[in-house]
């Protein structure tokens, strides 16, 4: 019978990693009072005095900072809910167009792939921002009849509102995340035996369907777990949304830093609320494996 190791590594390396944190802690107290600051949260119940550019619950200057940092943590999260959903769109579409039979769509995949992974996301977002929606005309213009109505104002979609802003921050990490996704997406479906593929197509079954009834179920677990990984790092990308003037919570976070001097608890509140978002994509995503892949891989 096998004896059990004792895990003296990992013993070791919690001691180390607790006596780390231990003497960051304790440098954080020391400094702290040396500068006579202290921990204190009491500037989040206090008037924020700054406004926001955007809100999906009812906000004014007077509110309290706390309350401020909810809203904009709501920001954050609708844009990178939005843009999870567009991004998973366009790498699926992309991803499958790179294993297509078609010469041409396989070339527009791989150009589209390859020309926005070589382009730094900041810059992209800029791109969109002051030369693609900015650039725009003041009076809107509708180039899908009434469905789409686009001006240097916003963008209009069936009556929901959009700001410039958000757009910017929406297309951009929709478009960068989505040239990530469609390598994800490839991969997998490279994955899948050859022989599934000529299976479908000698039974006569479109492109489309035995893509959607054969290949993509067996590489869905080739899959997902690259994509959490894709949907996570969408989140991190979020803050650059400062760049463009979004009222996310990295921008509303760092303007009241600037404005209390509360530095170490305003970064605290910032990535425990990172954290949360961060979780609840994971949890997601653990689910959709739950009710997706086993399914898939028991059949």
């Amino acid at each position: 019978m096998k004896r059990k190791r004792f895990p003296w590594l990992e013993i070791v390396l919690l001691i180390l990693v607790l006596t780390l944190v231990g003497i960051l802690v304790n440098n954080l107290a020391v400094n702290l009072i040396r500068t006579g600051l202290g921990l204190s949260f009491e500037w989040l119940w206090q008037p924020a005095g700054f406004a926001l550019s955007e809100h999906t619950l009812p906000y004014q200057p007077g509110d309290s900072t706390a309350w401020a940092l909810l809203v904009s943590w709501l920001n954050s999260l609708r844009v990178i809910a939005c843009s999870i959903v567009l991004a998973t769109v366009l790498g699926v579409g992309a991803g499958a167009a790179r294993r297509s039979l078609n010469p041409l769509l396989r070339q527009l995949a791989a150009l589209y792939v390859g020309l926005i992974r070589q382009i730094p996301l900041l810059l992209q977002l800029l791109f969109w921002y002051f030369v693609a929606f900015l650039g725009l005309p003041s009076e809107p213009m509708a180039p899908v009849g009434a469905l789409i109505s686009l001006s240097n104002q916003g963008v209009a979609i069936l009556g929901l509102n959009l700001s410039v802003e958000f757009s910017a921050v929406l297309v951009g990490l929709s478009v960068f995340t989505g040239a990530a996704i469609a390598e994800v997406v490839r991969g997998g479906l490279d994955s899948v035996p050859k022989g599934q593929w000529e299976a479908f197509r000698s039974l006569g079954i479109s492109e489309l369907l035995g893509l959607k009834k054969v290949v993509l179920p067996q590489a869905l677990p080739a899959i997902l777990p690259a994509l959490s990984s894709q949907y996570l790092n969408l989140a991190k990308n979020s803050t650059l949304a400062i760049a463009v003037g979004f009222a996310d919570l990295y921008a509303v976070s760092d303007t009241a830093i600037t404005q209390t001097g509360r530095a170490i608890e305003g970064f605290l509140i910032l990535l425990l609320s990172f954290l949360a978002l961060n979780l609840l994509i994971n949890g997601g995503m653990q689910v959709l494996n739950r009710i997706v892949v086993r399914p898939a891989q028991r059949t």
